[in-house]
């Protein structure tokens, strides 16, 4: 079911999955997307997380997924703090979708960093996973500009004149820092799970971000690069994390 919710100013196109097995009171998972990387990416970066909301659905999840705002059908622009509001406003949203044993956090690459950090913040989610996600976005924030350009590039930035101030468009980049956040996860449940050769993002921030945590499931898939995604040794992993989260649940 294609939905749309609102996250400050931007307006989030969204899907939702519901199990297909009647269900009072399922478990509810905010999943979201990376970073796109690639020019005219942001346009169809959320294109395949229907797909595996429906895979996760038949689970026994209700799923909703969602473009951040300046990604596929979503409007506004990119903006690292604009991007943890909407997974702090997705969270609230599923929350009106139904009676529910919880909401969990999902995300994959700078989406899973920032599940960590709304986690953080949000004290009634029950458990994040975070797959390739950064420890911290210090590379980013050594070279705003250089990170602005690129989200003009790749379609994640529309309006010209966005942003109002540099500065303070980049202060997020500096303030939000996952590696401390996920103490603060703590002791709800954590999955970090990291593919050996990410091209992007260093085995050693996963390792970093358990430790953090303190009793985090750290799981390096050997051989896998960034976009684990599309590595069904990841998704696996994920789905048995998930299943065990929904049967501990009271």
């Amino acid at each position: 079911m294609e939905i749309e919710l609102t996250s400050g100013s931007a307006r989030l196109s969204g899907y939702v999955a519901d199990p297909p097995v009647v269900d009072a009171s399922p478990p509810t998972l905010v999943l979201c997307h990376s970073y796109p990387s690639t020019a005219l990416g942001a346009a169809v970066i959320n294109s395949s997380y229907p797909e595996l909301a429906d895979r996760i659905a038949n689970e026994g999840w209700r799923v909703l997924t969602f473009g951040f705002r300046g990604c596929g059908g979503s409007t506004g622009n990119f903006e690292l703090a604009g991007w943890l509001e909407d997974v702090v406003a997705a969270a609230a949203f599923a929350r009106t979708l139904g009676q529910s044993k919880g909401v969990w956090l999902a995300g994959f690459g700078t989406g899973g960093g920032l599940c960590i950090s709304a986690g953080a913040r949000l004290p009634d989610i029950a458990g994040v996973a975070a797959m390739g996600a950064p420890a911290d976005f210090k590379d980013w924030s050594n070279h705003p500009k250089r990170l602005l350009q690129h989200a003009r590039d790749i379609g994640a930035i529309h309006t010209k004149d966005f942003p109002a101030s540099v500065d303070q468009w980049s202060k997020g980049l500096s303030e939000i820092r996952p590696v401390d956040d996920a103490s603060r996860v703590a002791p709800r449940p954590l999955l970090v799970l990291h593919g050996s050769d990410d091209e992007s993002v260093p085995t050693f921030d996963a390792r970093v971000l358990s430790d953090s945590h303190g009793a985090a499931e750290l799981r390096i898939v050997q051989g896998a690069a960034h976009d684990l995604r599309h590595d069904p040794r990841a998704v696996a992993i994920l789905l048995g994390w998930l299943d065990r989260e929904r049967h501990d649940r009271p």
